[in-house]
């Protein structure tokens, strides 16, 4: 159930708990792959965006617990800007795009490291409160360009990662064109701009802070997970 702090003040004024993440959009990460791009299957970058699904069991919100699964050892800090959908979008064009968005919120993708880049398992990507949003969703309206917030990670008070929503393959913009190109938003939908490069990692014990500059701060807390 999405808490009331989700709760925002234009239409559609809750989250609908659908969340789809974008693997591939920084430049940095691409381009740190190399020539791995090109090996089969794929033998090639993605000419579309690469979608996964963080499903109902995997939201979590600013203050819960998140299990690391005993075989994991530790889980990779994800941070990106969730796009909020405000009105069905299908088909939207980039010039519009920005316009069918409620709003922008804060997520931390939690993920077991792993090594595929195109179709991550998902008993890597789906842990149980492995999707962290919030705490609020600030109105499209309030954020006049959405694609030069800085983003900052810290791992038990120590700065881990400086980013930016920046530096992406398809900015806010042509990510919701190119998504609705072949698949429809639904009002309270999230769509994630993507991870940058360098995530940390954090295990069991250890506390973790991400914030995106004008948008928010989520606060967690990494344990371990019952046997």
């Amino acid at each position: 159930m999405i808490q009331p702090a989700l709760q925002f003040d234009v239409p559609p004024y809750r989250l609908s708990g659908a969340v789809y993440g974008t693997l591939l959009n920084s430049i940095a990460s691409l381009n740190a792959l190399g020539e791995a791009v090109n090996a089969a299957p794929y033998k090639a970058a993605p000419k579309a965006p690469v979608l996964y699904v963080k499903p109902r069991n995997t939201l979590a919100f600013d203050g819960d617990h998140v299990a690391v699964p005993l075989s994991a050892g530790e889980l990779q800090v994800g941070a990106s800007l969730g796009l909020v959908i405000g009105q069905t979008a299908c088909r939207v064009s980039e010039a519009d795009a920005l316009s069918y968005l409620a709003g922008y919120t804060v997520v931390i993708d939690f993920s077991v490291p792993h090594d595929s880049f195109y179709r991550p398992s998902v008993r890597f990507k789906a842990l149980d409160g492995s999707c962290v949003i919030g705490p609020t969703v600030v109105p499209a309206s309030r954020i006049a360009i959405p694609d030069e917030l800085p983003i900052k990670v810290h791992v038990d008070g120590a700065l881990a990662q400086t980013a930016s929503t920046g530096g992406m393959v398809r900015n806010a913009a042509r990510l919701l064109a190119d998504v609705t190109e072949f698949m429809t938003l639904a009002p309270g939908d999230v769509l994630l701009l993507g991870v940058p490069a360098g995530s940390p990692n954090a295990k069991a014990g250890q506390s973790v802070v991400v914030e995106i500059e004008g948008i928010g701060r989520l606060a967690n807390t990494l344990v371990k997970e019952e046997a």
